[in-house]
C-alpha cells in the first residue's frame, strides 16, 4: 500500500443527501430539485438557482435552515471513519463553506475542498465564486503534481473528470443514465462494496 495515495470523495449525493432537494422539498418548490445530475454545466445551475431564491425572496439563512435539518446518510459517518484510518481523505464539493459547516460536524470534520458565497447583509444571495475552474480534476492534477496518486468516488457529470483521471475511479449512487454512458466505471451502491474497492486500489 502506497502512503502517498489520497482518496477524493463527493459530498453531496455520496455522504450526505442533496441540499437543493432537501431545500425543494422544505419549500415545496419543485425547480429546486435539479442538480448537477440534471445540469452538468454547473456555474448555469447556480445562477438558475439564485434567479430562483430571488424570485421566492429566499436567502442564506432559509437554505441553512434546512440544512441544520439534514444528517449525513446512514453509514456515511461508519464509511469515513474507517478510510480517514487507513488513507488521507478529501473531499471535493461543488457546495459552499456556508452550506457545508453543520455537515462537516456532523461527519466528524473530514478535510473538505469547496465554494463560497457573496451574500449581502440581509442574507440575500448575489452570486457564487467557484474556488478554480472544474474545481474537482484541477485538484486531482495538483495532488497527482504534488507526488500523490488519486482514488476517486462520485455521483454526478461534475465528478466524471475527478473519477476518470485517478488511478482508480468509483461511480456510486450514480443514476442509470450516467451508468450506461460509463459501463466501464465501477458502480456501487453500498458504502461496504465501495470501501472493499478503494482498499483494493490502494
Amino acid at each position: 500500500m502506497s502512503e502517498l495515495n489520497v482518496v477524493c470523495l463527493d459530498m453531496e449525493g455520496v455522504l450526505v443527501p442533496e441540499i437543493w432537494i432537501a431545500f425543494a422539498e422544505v419549500t415545496g418548490i419543485p425547480e429546486f430539485k435539479r442538480t448537477t445530475r440534471d445540469e452538468p454545466d454547473y456555474d448555469k445551475l447556480m445562477k438558475y438557482r439564485i434567479d430562483l431564491l430571488k424570485k421566492h425572496g429566499l436567502g442564506l439563512k432559509e437554505i441553512q435552515d434546512v440544512i441544520s435539518q439534514i444528517d449525513p446518510m446512514e453509514g456515511a459517518k461508519e464509511f469515513l471513519d474507517e478510510l480517514r484510518s487507513i488513507t488521507q481523505v478529501i473531499i471535493l464539493s461543488d457546495t459552499f463553506t456556508q452550506f457545508a459547516a453543520p455537515l462537516m460536524k456532523k461527519l466528524g470534520y473530514p478535510t473538505l475542498f469547496c465554494n463560497t458565497l457573496e451574500v449581502a447583509e440581509d442574507g440575500e444571495i448575489l452570486s457564487h465564486k467557484m474556488r478554480c475552474e472544474k474545481s474537482k480534476l484541477t485538484t486531482v492534477k495538483a495532488l497527482q503534481s504534488a507526488g500523490f496518486e488519486t482514488i476517486a468516488a462520485g455521483d454526478s457529470h461534475n465528478d466524471l473528470g475527478m473519477i476518470l483521471a485517478s488511478k482508480a475511479g468509483f461511480l456510486f449512487k450514480s443514476t442509470d443514465a450516467i451508468k450506461a454512458e460509463y459501463p466501464d466505471l465501477p458502480a456501487f451502491e453500498e458504502y461496504d462494496d465501495l470501501l472493499a474497492a478503494i482498499k483494493a486500489a490502494l
